[in-house]
């Protein structure tokens, strides 16, 4: 029998949904502030929490915070109940770790799939980090005392899921740590001042994001969303840095990802200011090859496209139809791919 844990400060809500898990077969547990929160927490270590945000003593931020500072418990779902539905809310409970979203009033089904969802998903994070951690290798060589604490370090950290279009962050948010990509794909962009978007990155399963912020001590520069439903883990700052200080060859191995990164930039502005539209695509085809497991075949929009190239969405249109008819691509729907792959390297300006 799954534990949940509710913390709530009005009786008549923490009641009736009390009452709607002991019936759907849970062992329920029950506070009616954030600090006796903290303590059946700690006391019973449940299989999920809900909890709502505003409460005297100790808000729902406050106890989501304490909850991640304890090994033993940071790892807990947790989904926050609450009656605002602003977008800043949604971010700061989501930077700081939280699973999902209540609004007040749901009903019946609407918190037993929520819960259910959550619940089946934390049974996937055995798997996924597993899979994760054997891509150390890169860092450090993988047999150092920095690269073994740095898996440590992701193996006890809390597994989060986005949706696809899904904002991870936003330019100007300060960061609450270092994200490590362990399944999908995120792309970050900058908005141009007449509204256009121009995509300065995209990053793959154990890809990081927000290094040039970490080591900057600096907010975020760009903005980064899912391309697809992607899961991923974040890392905190504190703990990320102490690494850093501590082990001299992780940093080396964070400022060449980083270096890795300044580099595919300075190439990105030089193929905008001097390349043709024909070169600019095959260049953006290029890269994408080399960052998809398949390196011949993979799914982009054309819209994303556009944004990578900084070109209108019916010229990449256009374009796209002209490799086609030339056997260098095919493409169907937002699938492409790469025949010819050497000519691709070798278009001229």
């Amino acid at each position: 029998m799954k534990t949940i844990l509710i913390i709530e400060d009005n009786n008549d809500i923490r009641e009736s949904t009390a009452e709607i898990l002991g019936l759907s077969g849970f062992n329920v547990l029950q506070a009616n502030n954030g600090k006796a929160g903290i303590d059946l927490a700690f006391q019973h270590k449940p299989d999920l929490i809900l909890c709502d945000i505003m409460m005297p003593e100790l808000d729902g931020y406050g106890v989501l915070y304490l909850l991640g500072k304890n090994p033993e418990t940071d790892a807990i779902p947790f989904i926050f109940l609450t009656a605002k539905a602003e977008r800043i809310d949604f971010r700061k409970g989501m930077e700081m770790g939280a699973d999902d979203y209540l609004t007040k009033p749901f009903d019946d089904m609407e918190l037993l799939n929520a819960i259910e969802s959550r619940l089946n998903k934390k049974q996937k994070q055995e798997a996924f980090y597993s899979k994760s951690l054997q891509g150390l290798e890169n860092i450090a060589n993988g047999n150092s005392k920095g690269a073994e604490e740095l898996k440590g370090l992701i193996a006890h950290r809390k597994i989060r899921q986005i949706k696809k279009k899904q904002v991870l962050y936003y330019e100007g948010d300060q960061p609450q740590g270092l994200y490590l990509i362990l399944e999908g794909a995120v792309k970050t962009i900058k908005m141009a001042e007449d509204g256009r978007e121009l995509m300065t990155g995209l990053f793959k399963a154990d890809n990081y994001l927000g290094i040039n912020s970490l080591l900057m001590d600096d907010v975020f520069t760009e903005t980064a969303e899912a391309i697809e439903d992607t899961t991923l883990c974040l890392l905190p700052k504190e703990e990320v840095v102490k690494l850093l200080n501590k082990y001299p060859e992780i940093g080396q191995q964070f400022i060449k990802l980083l270096s890795n990164n300044i580099r595919e930039k300075e190439e990105q502005l030089i193929e905008l200011a001097y390349k043709s539209v024909r070169k600019r695509l095959a260049q953006v085809l290029i890269r994408l090859s080399k960052q998809f497991a398949d390196a011949h075949e993979f799914k982009i929009s054309r819209d994303e496209l556009a944004a990578m190239a900084g070109m209108a969405t019916e010229t990449v249109s256009r374009t796209l139809s002209d490799f086609k008819e030339e056997k260098l691509i095919e493409k169907k729907g937002s699938l492409i791919n790469i025949l010819d792959m050497n000519r691709l390297i070798k278009m001229k300006n």
